[in-house]
């Protein structure tokens, strides 16, 4: 400390000899190799501020287009982009297939009751004519029920006596031999056979002709 005027003036580089306060404005003197140096730390601050996208963007724009890396990123964006779109072609034919056939089980489970009724039926020969209203109210109620299953898309497979065996809709249970009928021609129908909506729900049981 130094004193002036009966005054202790510091001597700490604000003050002059006199004890009057040095301009503020006057900048110190910072030599060029710290103010760079300052610069490049600013500079690379600022760099690695830069968000994920905004590095991808700067390196699709310096990649060139003509080079393998940009060529090979391009063949994986065009992959990535079908495998997208089989998959939601795939999801919607599934979901459509899904609500096309939702009611296929029930459906399944209500064959035996056409069966049970087609049985009836097919053992109606010979009866008196006090069993003709039961026999016709059988019938009705067939129908009534074929009616009903039918709206939701159940179908019978064409098996009767006469048409010609197909796999793809009738099961041999077994032959004969019918000297009225052609070779590989149904000659009895075992159990009925149904579509639903255009596809094979349960193939027709049939005894095939083999002459």
């Amino acid at each position: 400390m130094a004193k002036h005027k009966d005054t202790e003036v510091p001597i700490n580089g604000l003050y002059d000899e006199e004890g009057k306060m040095k301009d503020a404005s006057v900048e110190q003197d910072i030599p060029e190799g710290d103010v760079a140096e300052g610069a490049e730390e600013v500079e690379g601050e600022e760099a690695f501020s830069l968000s994920q996208d905004e590095l991808e963007a700067l390196c699709r724009e310096s990649v060139c287009p003509e080079c393998d890396v940009h060529k090979e990123a391009e063949a994986i964006k065009l992959r990535s982009l079908a495998d997208a779109e089989n998959l939601k072609k795939r999801l919607l034919r599934e979901t459509e297939e899904m609500k096309k056939y939702a009611g296929e089980s029930i459906l399944a489970d209500m064959l035996p009751i056409l069966d049970n009724l087609d049985l009836a039926l097919a053992h109606t020969d010979g009866l008196d004519a006090a069993c003709k209203n039961f026999v016709i109210g059988v019938d009705m109620t067939r129908k009534l029920f074929l009616d009903a299953v039918k709206n939701h898309g159940l179908e019978q497979v064409d098996a009767k006596r006469g048409v010609d065996f197909n796999p793809e809709m009738h099961e041999a249970v077994g032959t004969v031999e019918d000297g009225e009928l052609q070779n590989n021609q149904i000659a009895q129908v075992v159990q009925g056979g149904y579509f639903l909506k255009g596809r094979l729900l349960r193939p027709a049981k049939v005894m095939v002709n083999k002459a």
